[in-house]
């Protein structure tokens, strides 16, 4: 899972550990995959208030899996008066979301919309950046006024290796071992070409057995630090992204070559 980011979110308060805007109206807490940690927090300083304000806790995740700290969510939320609490999951089975109390799918603009929200509500929505557009549209759809909506993104920072520690290494080469039978995949900034081994689970994982320089956070297709400019050809992912990249763009720490590719990398 994702770091915390080192800068605290735009709604931030310096020193406070929850900055939730005093007032009455209700609340909306709205997350997308590890988006769910900053408004987690939100959830655990309404508990500690004892706030008698409507509360709204809204998530999107793949499933039972990838949906860290449910347990911890449903017991702060059953600790308050007021609260509604819709989960959506876009990969589970049928089973899975009928154990969970789930929704099939993943969390978009129309879904928001249909849970026919409070227009008077402050809104705090965290995730990828093309999920809090879309959750702004929706918020605004629905009457919320453009200044209560609060966004902080989770991932998509500055290069980042997180859980290593600094060390050299030498310019970009081939990777060691036996040449791949996969697809060929090029870096075109580093000069390198090469077929996908076969024990390569990701683009991420070649580009790390080359030295070439990446970018990850999650590894799982959440965060978007990963996001790298695709310059030809095509690719699959595995697993499949919460939230897809721009056209042009790939994940790279989730996908894989389904024909000769070139990354601006």
């Amino acid at each position: 899972m994702c770091p915390v980011p080192e800068r605290e979110p735009s709604w931030a308060i310096p020193g406070v550990r929850q900055p939730i805007a005093e007032g009455s109206g209700p609340v909306l807490l709205i997350s997308a995959g590890i988006g769910l940690t900053p408004v987690l927090s939100m959830l655990h300083e309404l508990a500690a208030r004892r706030s008698d304000r409507e509360v709204w806790w809204i998530h999107g995740a793949r499933g039972p899996r990838e949906h860290p700290l449910a347990a911890e969510a449903h017991t702060l939320l059953a600790s308050l008066p007021h609260t509604r609490e819709q989960v959506f999951h876009s990969a589970a089975t049928a089973e899975q979301r009928r154990r969970a109390h789930v929704a099939d799918g993943r969390l978009t603009r129309d879904k928001l919309i249909a849970l026919s929200l409070p227009a008077d509500a402050t809104a705090y929505v965290c995730g990828p950046a093309s999920f809090m557009a879309d959750m702004q549209q929706a918020l605004a759809a629905v009457g919320v006024d453009p200044s209560r909506i609060h966004t902080e993104l989770f991932g998509a920072l500055p290069s980042i290796n997180p859980g290593l520690t600094a060390q050299s290494s030498g310019p970009p080469h081939l990777p060691l071992g036996p040449s791949g039978t996969g697809p060929l995949v090029t870096f075109a900034r580093s000069g390198i070409s090469t077929p996908l081994p076969d024990t390569s689970r990701s683009v991420l994982e070649l580009a790390e057995a080359c030295d070439v320089p990446a970018r990850w956070s999650c590894r799982t297709g959440v965060c978007h630090t990963c996001t790298t400019s695709l310059l030809s050809g095509d690719i699959t992912y595995s697993p499949a992204p919460l939230d897809p990249p721009p056209d042009g763009e790939v994940l790279i720490c989730c996908a894989r070559p389904g024909t000769d590719i070139v990354l601006d990398m």
